[in-house]
């Protein structure tokens, strides 16, 4: 998704490739929901305004974050950053719910966030800071923000106890695609995007399919069928493969990487796959005895 991303921004906006990939996903999803829970799925009952509060934050604030950060920051930063979402998930149970981590997980989560400054600085803060390298940090921090509506969205489960996790992920993302229509409305209005001709839309089309129907639809079905089959922990774990693959794709691609930035993706991808290692080792001990 990043690379491939980084690659159309410059066709298509941030403000635009959003509200294009969920416009079509939703009706996708819509369809898929009716057809396979029947219409009445489709009513929010009374939880309209928790479904549009997490979707807003989840597909709205994802979206507009990530895809406006891409465009001053590198792929494979972007993917470092996401990477963090796990240890982030982790600090947010702590805050909502007083579910203090264990010190190893406190320790793994140190690392990985020490893992990320050096991957995002290079292994020189005072040259990160620079001038020239503004445009860059702007961009980490506005993924990093994206991270981080994308863990708010991880906890609504407890709010939508009943439904499927395909009706969940319909009726939230109705309001979050509307969402992302509204913000791309106002770029226009304010000025700072403009709607796209045809023939701009029509030389990404590729793009559109597959962020709308690769990263949007079967990216999230795939992903609950995942947690299902394999369960939370060592789904996480192989989430860890989303940096790896995202170096490997750009380094394809002819991007070269110093050895500072090898070293830190290293480190946030040990420190997150020893952490859920360890989960999964406690989760053993807890249940045999």
């Amino acid at each position: 998704m990043f690379p491939v991303a980084k690659r159309t921004l410059p066709i298509l906006d941030a403000y635009f490739l959003g509200s294009i990939r969920y416009a079509i996903g939703s009706v996708i999803f819509v369809a898929l929901l009716w057809a396979t829970e029947g219409r009445a799925a489709l009513s929010y009952g009374r939880r309209l305004v928790p479904a549009a509060l997490f979707g807003v934050f989840g597909f709205t604030g994802f979206n507009v974050m990530v895809w406006l950060g891409l465009t001053y920051t590198r792929p494979e930063h972007a993917a470092i950053i996401m990477a963090l979402q796990t240890p982030m998930t982790a600090i947010a149970v702590w805050l909502t719910r007083g579910l203090r981590p264990a010190g190893f997980t406190i320790a793994c989560i140190a690392c990985a966030i020490g893992g990320v400054f050096i991957v995002v600085t290079r292994g020189h803060p005072a040259a990160a800071l620079a001038a020239q390298s503004s445009s860059a940090l702007l961009g980490d921090l506005l993924v990093f923000l994206g991270a981080v509506s994308w863990v708010v969205y991880s906890m609504a489960g407890g709010y939508f106890s009943g439904w499927s996790p395909l009706r969940m992920t319909v009726l939230t993302c109705i309001p979050g695609a509307i969402g992302l229509m509204t913000v791309n409305a106002v770029m226009v209005w304010a000025g700072f995007s403009t709607w796209p001709g045809l023939d701009t839309v029509l030389s990404a089309k590729w793009q559109i399919v597959y962020f709308s129907l690769f990263t949007v639809v079967i990216g999230v079905l795939c992903f609950n069928a995942g947690v299902k089959l394999l369960g939370p922990l060592n789904t996480m774990l192989m989430l860890n493969l989303i940096p790896i693959m995202v170096f490997a794709i750009e380094a394809a691609l002819g991007r070269s990487f110093g050895a500072v930035e090898l070293g830190g993706a290293a480190l946030v991808i040990g420190a997150l796959a020893a952490n859920n290692l360890y989960l999964r080792r406690r989760a053993i001990l807890a249940a045999s005895a």
